[in-house]
Formats: structure tokens, sequence, C-alpha cells
């Protein structure tokens, strides 16, 4: 009864039933935003097609990309990572004087792009990195989980930007995906990214939560709409990496959405990158999806702990342990 009594008392108050109705038609129109975003791509990803495309990739074209000119161009994309529980001062400080060395070492190759930790060690890189062309990147916005206010959020973006940090990855909100609540999951891109100002946001999308190859693309083209600058594959800590796959239907998204908005968006496969094999696949179909105008250390990125001296033992022909 007084369901229907609260009902009869908005139908016949004027203004506050203008005030609902208005506050009705502001959120479906903001829900009809994301969705007239989305309806502009094909988000019907058929699996299969996917695998036989990636698989045709590999056999027909990979092998002429297992080159030494390549492994020097894919050692200069990567973004050197520690993200380790046990990560301390000292052990950040010994990474960043390796980067220091490596030309002395190695004066005929190129160093990597990025080193990449926790938004706490950012200072001690800034305060001895002595290349210039490297850069910071820190994992912020609660990594790995994204599970906290966005408050929280926010606070450690400006902090670590502060500190020195010229690149910041933050995990999609993957919960709020899932449920549907693109709003607010966008909302917290855009709001991070407003804090980034002009450092690069990557926005890690942590595909094996996603559910299949579908939600990976629409979960690339929300978060591109929403202000990422990059999009990542995975934060390697949860229970899978970077597939081909994956970095397949990412750079469809990419190529829709540049061909759409004129906006190029970088790539960063991330996460359970083990072997040579595996970036040279990853950068055969990024040339053959996206073409050469992604084809380089900006726009094209590889998180790793442990590829760079694999990556030195091939290009040098020995086995060799730097970093």
């Amino acid at each position: 009864m007084a369901k229907t009594e609260d009902n009869k008392f908005i139908k016949n108050s004027g203004p506050l039933k203008a005030q609902v109705d208005s506050q009705r038609k502001a959120n479906e129109s903001e829900i009809d935003i994301y969705e007239q975003a989305l309806s502009k791509y094909n988000l019907d990803v058929n699996e299969q097609e996917v695998k036989d495309a990636v698989k045709k990739i590999i056999e027909k074209k990979v092998p002429e990309n297992d080159t030494v000119e390549v492994k020097k161009f894919l050692f200069s994309c990567v973004e050197l990572t520690s993200l380790n529980t046990t990560d301390n001062e000292e052990k950040i400080l010994a990474m960043t004087e390796k980067v220091n060395q490596f030309f002395i070492s190695f004066p005929n190759l190129p160093h990597v792009a990025t080193m990449c930790v926790y938004p706490n060690f950012a200072s001690i890189i800034r305060n001895s990195l002595e290349i210039d062309d490297v850069e910071i990147a820190v994992v912020a916005g609660s990594f790995p989980t994204s599970q906290t206010f966005p408050e929280i959020k926010i606070a450690e973006t400006a902090l670590a930007i502060r500190d020195g940090a010229t690149n910041v990855d933050i995990v999609l909100s993957v919960g709020k995906f899932l449920n549907g609540d693109y709003e607010g999951m966008c909302d917290e891109i855009g709001e991070i990214k407003e804090t980034c100002g002009e450092v690069p946001l990557k926005v890690i999308l942590e595909n094996c939560l996603l559910g299949g190859l579908s939600n990976v693309k629409k979960a690339s083209i929300l978060a591109m709409y929403a202000g990422a600058d990059y999009i990542k594959t995975s934060t390697g800590k949860d229970k899978g990496g970077a597939t081909p796959e994956d970095v397949y239907v990412m750079c469809q998204a990419i190529k829709e959405y540049y061909d759409e908005t004129g906006i190029q968006i970088g790539l960063k496969p991330a996460g359970g990158i083990h072997s040579v094999m595996d970036v040279v696949v990853f950068y055969t179909i990024v040339k053959e999806v996206l073409g050469e105008k992604w084809l380089t250390n900006y726009w094209f990125r590889i998180g790793t702990s442990s590829l760079a001296n694999k990556l030195l033992s091939e290009i040098e022909g020995k086995e060799i342990k730097f970093f």
C-alpha cells in the first residue's frame, strides 16, 4: 500500500515527477553512450576463425621474422619489469645500474624501452637512471586486482607521477566489466587518465578473466574509448598471460578504433611471455594486422622480467645473463 501511495505521490507532484523523469533519462543517456560506442564495432568474435587466422600467420609469416634484426628491435621494445613482493630499494637500484651499464657492455645494441616497477620505487629510478630515452613505468590503481576506492587509485597515480613515472599501467575493473557496469569502469579509467595528463596510460585487460575473445574485444574498445593510450593483455599475476589469439583480437580492436576515430593506440603484450618465439609471433601479428606504423618501440611494448637475457643470448649467439 505504501508503495502505491509513494507512486501516486510522485505521479501527482509535478516538480518531483519531472526531476525523477529527468534523472531516469540522464541515466539512460549515459548507458546509451557506451552502447552506441560499442555498436560501431563487430563484437561477435568467432574464436575458431581467430585460431585459424593466427595459425596461418604463424605458419606463413613468422619464419621470415625470425631474424637477428627483428630480435634487436624486440629488445628495444622491452619494458624491463620487477613486480615482486620481495622488491626493495636495493634491488631496484641494482636493476637501474644494469640499465645504465648496458651501453658500455653492448654498444651496438639498443637499450630497453622502459623499466616497470611498483609506484613507490619510481623515485629510485628517477634519481639513478642515466639513460635519457629509457622511460619509467609504474603499475598503479591497486595493481593487480584494481580493488580499492577510486580516490586511492587516483592518489597513487598522482604520487607516482610526482615521483618520476613517465608511464602508468592500471588494471581495468574486471568485476565492473563482467557485471555490465561499463559506466563505472570507464569513469574510473577516465578519471585516472585525467590525473595522468600527458603521461601515457596503459590499461591492462586481464584477458584470462574476461570469459572469451568477444569480451576481450569489447573490453579493448571500452578501454580505448575511456582514455587508454595503450591496451595491455595481462598482469602476469593471475592464471594466464598473453596469448597469440588475445593479441590478434586486440590488434583488430585497435585497427577498427583507429579507422573510426583516427586515434592511434599502442599495444603491450605482457604476462607469461617466456620464449623469444612468443614475441616473434606477437611482432608478426602486429605487422600483419596493424602494419608498419605500429612497429616502433613507442607503439609496441613487451612486458617481461625474464625475456631480456633470452633475446640478448639469441642476438649474440651465446648464453648471456646480463640482467
